[in-house]
């Protein structure tokens, strides 16, 4: 799929295995990975059935946008949203978000949810500016493997 962005093509696919090692640079740059996370991982179990996938947005061939789309098989939900620091501003985000959704729409999926933290002001800004509200829940969660819990 291609869309326009000023006058700028912004080509958008599944992830590749070339992308693998790129897709994770482009998420460490964008402070989306986390200790505690394996984004290798993340990615090879998005990969694993057919409700996930990672979503690639390229520029001339310049890999600047990238999400980590699933459903539960009721909700739609996002992860890894990043666009290349110096490529912001430019209505990337906006595009990988809009395939995200269209990826959910066509597996018949109606709701998208996506967590937060609570302290970052700019993505809370970014999300109400294209359509998401907060739905003032609080999220529960548990290591299955018996970690001690992570911020």
């Amino acid at each position: 799929m291609s869309v326009s962005i000023s006058s700028v093509a912004l080509s958008i696919a599944a992830i590749e295995d070339g992308d693998i090692t790129e897709v994770i640079a482009l998420w460490q740059r964008c402070g989306s990975t986390r200790a505690w996370n394996d984004p290798a991982g993340d990615i090879a179990l998005a990969r694993k059935e057919t409700n996930a996938t990672v979503l690639v947005g390229r520029n001339d061939g310049v890999l600047v946008a990238s999400v980590l789309v699933g459903h539960d098989g009721h909700r739609g939900w996002v992860y890894y949203v990043t666009v290349d620091p110096v490529h912001r501003h430019q209505g990337y985000g906006r595009e990988i978000m809009t395939s995200a959704e269209n990826w959910l729409r066509a597996r018949g999926i109606e709701k998208l949810q996506l967590m937060v933290r609570g302290d970052n002001a700019k993505v809370h800004a970014f999300y109400r500016s294209i359509g998401y509200y907060d739905q003032e829940r609080v999220v529960f969660a548990k290591w299955l493997d018996g970690r001690e819990p992570t911020p």
